[in-house]
């Protein structure tokens, strides 16, 4: 069991925007707008998605079908083009017969960040009767395809700092790679990780990819709906007791700081190392997952699996939020 103590910084607006934090994915890359609601219809994505309605639909139309294949093809390019990173290891897989870690496993999280607390009281978790939230967000350094990319991640950037700043929410942006295996949409695994860790005055991480935009910036999370909850994440009831591969998007949730959110974490990485590990993980999703088409594990379909496997341990304290749609 791993002990870990949190250290003071120097100001109370430390939960900062100079950390150095990881690359979330595919970003602006793709800039073709769909509406799709996260959390209460308060955000637009612009990245092109798979079109939920055309699931319900008992006869859809040629149209319809071949749309529905453009768009899973173009999620599914997305999640490949995103592991194309320049690192000088990205040969490098991870071994098979080692069981892949975000880290040195935590125990005793809540009672460690329940002492820092009491002996630090110049940052608490709550402000102004409202637990503090941390948005994190980011992007490749590198810079998108064309310009218009550029010129939509640059909108959401802004549009995150202005929604931060009228709500008092603090706010990460991450440029880097904490683990190179997990690329991809995989790397905000441990992004979140280390920002709960080190910063335990933070009650609430607010995961969200960078090409997501609010839509009405004087929304505010009604956080008093999910007491006794730990992960707040968009999808559809229905769907996920379909066991669909779509039913839950991780391109926007919340997660309470919590060692039931580290034990998460935890369980939600394995399939995520690049390489085979990945690809082989990637055939299980598709095996289990309603309409999954064939490729390496992402990990919206990692945590869809995972949570039906094991509905029993995590899902009492997970709110699928549907409002809107």
């Amino acid at each position: 069991m791993v002990q870990f103590t949190a250290l003071k910084r120097l100001t109370s607006a430390g939960a900062g925007a100079t950390l150095p934090t990881t690359s979330n994915g595919a970003g602006a890359r793709s800039v073709s707008p769909v509406n799709v609601s996260q959390i209460h219809s308060s955000t637009l994505v612009l990245r092109g998605t798979i079109g939920l309605n055309n699931f319900s639909s008992n006869s859809p139309s040629l149209n319809q079908n071949q749309k529905l294949v453009e768009e899973t093809n173009q999620v599914i390019a997305e999640i490949r083009y995103d592991d194309n990173d320049n690192d000088d290891d990205d040969n490098f897989e991870y071994p098979q017969n080692s069981s892949y870690s975000l880290g040195p496993k935590i125990n005793n999280w809540d009672s460690t960040r329940k002492t820092w607390l009491h002996g630090n009281p110049r940052f608490p978790r709550y402000l102004n009767g409202k637990p503090r939230v941390l948005l994190v967000t980011g992007s490749p350094p590198s810079p998108c395809d064309n310009s218009i990319g550029d010129h939509y991640l640059l909108k959401s950037i802004k549009n995150n700092i202005d929604y931060c700043r009228i709500h008092n929410i603090e706010i990460v942006y991450n440029m880097a790679h904490f683990d190179k295996q997990l690329s991809g949409y995989w790397s905000k695994l441990p992004l979140i990780r280390k920002l709960m860790i080190s910063h335990p005055e933070i009650e609430w991480i607010w995961w969200m990819d960078s090409d997501a935009m609010f839509t009405d910036v004087v929304f505010e999370i009604p956080l008093s709906k999910y007491n006794g909850k730990n992960l707040i994440i968009h999808g559809f009831p229905e769907l996920l007791n379909e066991k669909s591969w779509v039913a839950l998007n991780t391109g926007s949730f919340l997660l309470r700081n919590y060692q039931w959110s580290l034990d998460l974490l935890d369980s939600w990485a394995p399939m995520g190392p690049k390489g085979k590990i990945r690809d082989d993980a990637g055939k299980i999703l598709s095996e289990n997952l309603k309409g999954r088409p064939n490729f390496e594990a992402d990990d919206q379909s990692a945590l869809i699996y995972m949570l039906m496997l094991r509905n029993n341990k995590w899902m009492d304290k997970v709110f699928v939020e549907n409002v809107g749609l």
